[in-house]
């Protein structure tokens, strides 16, 4: 067996950066994912780069921000110019695998009429060679189901929360509903079955994406992960004290709250019993994983695996009156990253500060396996943290991250709040202290951590602010010109035919 290093990326879906007992959660517990910490590198400060689910992954998989890559909402193509970490790997002549699903809106220009993926934004990553491939349809996880002879509903996409019969945690039942299928045949544990598979019959080094579809709504879990956390004792949310003056704080939020499908219900119990299943589901992903790290260690592969654990966004679940990701709280952009690489026996168990970000996943993998990292990519290795524990001298002392709220099919933002299409974008920049959030043709948000770590008071026209706000819009400017695309800025023809020279973009 060659002694190339294998590659398994995991990405949990919506799944908050606070939630991990590691980082001190008050209620969450994951002492599998705290191992593997303990065993690795936790990046406490890591943050996406846009939501939703497709121009997020679009960010993980390319190392472009949304600027660069443009696949602004689900349903947005991914251009077909750009190249990604799969490409790169079967370059140098790696086979990425997929189970799961990379929410991939392929580039129709690059389709026959006639192919099933102009019609999905949850297409395959170019290069990319699915072997359980499962997003909103359930497919051969559906399959396996109906082959033990479990019942299915009508809709397939409803099997994901089939729950059992009977009252709520809302209408008197003492815990939420659990999933009608046991633990030992759910989704998750289908997905990590199937991963112990491929990587105990692989011959050569792989490299996989395993992207589990949990803690994602339906937020509905098997027993005993169901009744694990009790809705009546869940930390408390936080917001104002009701949508009415949370709305107040910017005609974006206000935009955004009056829409049900954002909104967090009305019914606190509901509410409860959402946050309590959010939570049970971490668990159980969590539980899942150990199996899986267990397998790797009792079939020799552990130490010769790279194990990445990200996420593509976080989630509101309740606080300041949503749920879902969107807007610019950290609840929906703050997500956990563990790396274990086999290879860095000097920095086990250290925890990083520093600014990290979703568009460093790629360069870092391509790192990892030997191929060159494209120029073009916004992103930089993750290599000095994972070596030393060290912050490069010139590592960027901000996070930064987009929200493109257009939506194509739907002109409702737009009336509501005298926008064009292309301008519903916001960019926000995020430091220790401060947070800057500029809209095209809306007015800018500034909040002040240190006292405000909730982010309920806009300090954007306070006259205290002042130089702030101006010291931070600058901030924004000059980070959106350092990220220009770049794919040919380094080189230069000359009579000696092309010549390059690489700069890092911090």
């Amino acid at each position: 067996m060659s002694d190339r290093l294998n590659v398994l990326f995991i990405t949990a879906d919506q799944w908050r950066g606070d939630c991990l007992s590691a980082l001190k959660h008050p209620a969450v517990k994951t002492p599998h994912l705290d191992a593997l910490a303990a065993d690795g590198v936790l990046f406490a400060n890591h943050f996406a780069n846009a939501v939703p689910c497709a121009p997020s992954r679009a960010s993980l998989h390319t190392g472009l921000y949304l600027q660069n890559h443009r696949a602004c909402t689900n349903g947005t193509p991914l251009d077909a110019r750009h190249t990604n970490w799969a490409l790169e790997a079967r370059k140098i002549d790696y086979d990425p695998v997929l189970i799961g699903y990379t929410d991939t809106a392929n580039d129709p220009r690059e389709l026959q009429d006639d192919s099933p993926w102009v019609k999905t934004y949850e297409g395959p990553l170019p290069g990319i060679r699915p072997l359980a491939m499962m997003g909103t349809w359930p497919g051969p996880w559906a399959d396996d189901l109906a082959d033990k002879g479990y019942p299915l509903p009508d809709d397939l996409r409803q099997t994901y929360g089939l729950r059992e019969d009977g009252p709520d945690y809302e209408h008197g039942r003492s815990r939420p509903r659990p999933l009608i299928y046991p633990l030992k045949d759910n989704d998750t544990t289908y997905q990590i079955e199937k991963c112990m598979e491929y990587m105990g019959a692989a011959k050569d080094p792989f490299i996989m994406h395993l992207s589990l579809l949990r803690p994602h709504p339906p937020w509905v879990a098997s027993e005993p992960y169901a009744s694990m956390y009790d809705p009546a004792a869940l930390p408390a949310y936080v917001r104002a004290p009701n949508v009415e003056v949370e709305g107040a704080q910017h005609p974006w939020l206000q935009h955004q709250l009056a829409n049900r499908l954002y909104r967090a219900p009305d019914n606190d119990k509901k509410q409860r019993r959402m946050k309590a299943v959010y939570y049970g589901l971490m668990s159980e992903v969590d539980a899942a994983l150990g199996r899986l790290f267990a397998f790797l260690k009792e079939s020799g592969l552990y130490d010769k695996t790279l194990i990445i654990f990200t996420s593509d966004h976080g989630e509101q679940m309740g606080d300041h009156w949503l749920i879902g990701k969107c807007g610019y709280f950290d609840g929906s952009y703050h997500i956990p990253l563990i790396i274990r690489d086999p290879r860095a026996d000097q920095t086990r168990g250290t925890r990083i500060s520093a600014f990290t970000e979703n568009v460093d996943i790629m360069p870092t993998m391509l790192s990892a396996i030997g191929a060159p990292v494209p120029p073009h990519c916004d992103g930089a290795k993750l290599d000095p943290f994972l070596e030393t524990a060290r912050t490069p001298a010139t590592w960027r002392t901000e996070a930064h991250w987009e929200f493109d709220f257009r939506d194509p099919t739907d002109e409702t933002a737009e009336q509501s709040l005298g926008l064009t299409l292309h301008q519903c974008t916001m960019n926000i920049i995020r430091s220790e202290k401060y947070k800057y959030v500029h809209f095209t043709g809306l007015p800018p948000l500034f909040f002040d951590l240190e006292k405000d770590p909730g982010e309920l008071t806009n300090r954007a026209t306070d006259p205290a602010y002042m130089s702030l706000v101006l010291e931070y819009a600058q901030k924004m400017l000059s980070w959106r010109m350092m990220h220009d695309e770049a794919t040919l800025t380094h080189v230069t023809l000359t009579d000696d035919g092309p010549l390059a020279r690489e700069s890092a973009r911090y």
